[in-house]
């Protein structure tokens, strides 16, 4: 039997499985065309060595400049999991026998007034941090990627966290602006029709593009929060709705393709990764003479 333990913003490096799911998505990236102006990341050791594996499967700029010439990874403590506070590291309790409460809340009676208790985060201030991040970073990096480079902007971040931010990123959309791509499907809960979109898998990312109405300027958008009210758009104040000049299409929902015929080994995928280890198939190249 094995435990699973709350893990939200207790730090962890990748194991060796998640390092070639990382280098797969990178690659992946790269091989469909998609080239990044902009790679936000969670300043988390797991979402961190993700997003390095993004931006060092990028084309480089010239054949003498390296990788990180045109592109650098911003990490931010925004970008942050969920906090789990008391949680943090501990495994899910099962749900009691004959009670009507969770195993959360049945904990959360007992201990919270130990003196190290600390609540789990709200959605509300999730909400706040998103929103933030919006406002700082997310929204501005579209508009400036669409008008000056055309390139595409990544967010590499955590499952929990990143529904919230698709919540508040929906917020900022003007109605009937967001349409899916043919074949895809999504959930229609909630007071937006895109709100529910289901979770991310380790790696699985959700897809945008973003143009701007009239214009045939794109700009891919890869997600790998209290939120404000949806805005009236009537007087098309910009200020109000940021994305209000925007044509959003959802291309992928928790994409997993770069996964593909990717096993775990079993006894050595679970294990830490090591920068300095060697892949297996480094030992069977010949070396150049």
């Amino acid at each position: 039997m094995s435990l699973r333990f709350c893990a939200g913003v207790k730090d962890s490096a990748l194991t060796i499985h998640g390092n070639l799911q990382a280098e797969r998505l990178g690659k992946y990236f790269a091989e469909n065309g998609l080239r990044f102006g902009k790679l936000y990341s969670s300043d988390l050791q797991r979402a961190l060595n993700t997003a390095t594996a993004i931006r060092l499967a990028q084309p480089l700029p010239d054949c003498h400049a390296a990788p990180e010439a045109n592109l650098q990874v911003t990490a931010l403590k925004v970008l942050r999991e969920q906090d789990f506070g008391f949680y943090e590291g501990k495994p899910f309790y099962a749900r009691p026998r004959n009670s009507n409460k969770s195993a959360r809340e049945n904990h959360r009676s007992q201990h919270q007034h130990d003196p190290d208790f600390k609540d789990v985060e709200s959605k509300e201030s999730m909400a706040q941090r998103m929103s933030s991040f919006l406002q700082h970073h997310l929204i501005p990096a579209i508009r400036n990627e669409l008008v000056e480079d055309n390139r595409d902007v990544v967010v590499v971040s955590h499952g929990i966290i990143l529904s919230q931010l698709w919540k508040c990123f929906l917020k900022l959309a003007a109605k009937n602006t967001i349409s899916l791509s043919p074949g895809l499907s999504a959930g229609t809960g909630g007071t937006t029709p895109f709100e529910y979109l289901g979770g991310w898998s380790n790696t699985g990312y959700l897809e945008l593009e973003v143009s701007k109405k009239e214009s045939a300027a794109t700009s891919e958008l890869a997600i790998s929060t209290a939120a404000p009210p949806t805005p009236d758009t009537s007087d098309g104040d910009r200020d109000a709705c940021p994305l209000h000049q925007y044509q959003i299409i959802i291309k992928t929902i928790n994409g997993r393709e770069h996964l593909k015929g990717l096993k775990r080994i079993r006894g050595v995928s679970s294990s830490k990764f090591d920068e300095g280890q060697k892949s297996i198939e480094s030992f069977f190249k010949k070396r150049k003479s």
